[in-house]
């Protein structure tokens, strides 16, 4: 008998509040577009992702399906449920998590999109599909470790895909396509390389790690990893309540997420905001709204507030800030978003 995993208590994790709090929102609703936490070695970039694991709620699959179709969206099905649908059959459904995938930085690209058996198809005139990462991760979280050091062809099928939400194998001729929809979540410490622009922009979010300094916070975090490592189901055990109770705390944020008002003004403080750091494209104007309002249910409430766009621009802005040539990106002063939003309100706009 295999033994039992504990994973880290996302609970028990100290400090990184902003990456914890961007991974909450991501759970909350997936549309924000993931997250990347980039920064020094050790500060627990990658214990705080795998804990995360912990809390992801159950959703509704249709009963049998290798990539987890949501039977409430027919447009989104993988091919066996489109031809159960179009043959007039009914689908079963049942629950389980959201996943978190690895996608490892050496993966092939068989090993990431799937491969199809060209011989069953030209023989016998049948797809087989072999599934791949990303048709696992479909509807989860697709976590890529050094996400800065993945092969720039596997970084061009990532994109695809997320772009898409749908993964497409051709070879020869022959196709067979899938739902991928995922959460992407990355980290990375830049001395080892920087990430390719198309890539960066992909996430919705991004936080810069750094190691903790309070010497007293740097005891307990030594403290709690002895505690885990010598005995890992008791630690578990020590913070299973608090694990529950934010587990539930999203459950809910995600029932009333789109019941959350967002006004005229909020939104156009938004865009003021983007326009004032000069921030290229919409996709920051509709990030920002989207992780509002994740953050509004989070907080209980159902209306979007100034304050929630002062806590959460940094997440959305810092790795969209434009930077000269040879240089690195400019730091972001998050003042400048209460700056920007008070001179507007003081003009009683």
């Amino acid at each position: 008998m295999s033994k039992r995993i504990y994973p880290y208590p996302f609970t028990a994790i100290i400090g990184q509040e902003d990456m914890k709090l961007g991974l909450i929102l991501n759970i909350i609703d997936p549309k924000i577009g993931g997250i990347l936490a980039f920064g020094e070695k050790g500060t627990a970039k990658s214990t705080a992702v795998r804990a995360m694991a912990g809390l992801l709620p159950e959703i509704d699959t249709v009963k049998g399906c290798r990539y987890g179709c949501d039977p409430a969206d027919t447009s989104k099905l993988c091919e066996a449920c489109k031809d159960l649908l179009a043959g007039g059959g009914v689908f079963g459904i049942e629950k389980r998590p959201m996943k978190v995938v690895d996608l490892p930085v050496s993966a092939t690209e068989d090993r990431v999109v799937g491969t199809l058996d060209l011989e069953e198809a030209i023989h016998n005139g049948k797809k087989k599909f072999e599934p791949g990462i990303l048709a696992d991760a479909n509807r989860g979280i697709l976590y890529v470790d050094e996400v800065n050091l993945l092969d720039d062809h596997i970084v061009d099928l990532l994109l695809d895909s997320a772009a898409m939400g749908v993964n497409t194998v051709e070879r020869e001729g022959i196709s067979y396509s899938h739902p991928a929809t995922f959460v992407l979540v990355g980290t990375m410490n830049p001395e080892e390389g920087e990430l390719r622009p198309q890539l960066l922009d992909r996430f919705g979010l991004s936080v810069r790690i750094t190691g903790i300094t309070d010497p007293e916070e740097r005891v307990k975090i030594i403290k709690y990893r002895n505690e885990y490592d010598k005995d890992p189901e008791a630690f578990a055990a020590r913070f299973k309540e608090s694990e529950e109770e934010l587990a539930e705390r999203i459950v809910r944020a995600r029932e009333r997420l789109y019941e959350v008002e967002i006004s005229d003004d909020i939104l156009l403080s938004i865009a003021k905001v983007s326009v004032a750091l000069e921030i290229e494209g919409h996709r920051s104007d509709l990030t920002l709204m989207k992780a509002a309002r994740a953050y509004a249910a989070f907080e209980g409430r159902k209306k979007v507030e100034t304050d929630d766009i002062k806590k959460i621009a940094a997440l959305v802005y810092l790795h969209r800030m434009r930077s000269l040539p040879f240089e690195q990106a400019r730091e972001f002063d998050s003042s400048v978003i209460g700056e920007i939003i008070n001179v507007k309100e003081a003009a009683g706009e």
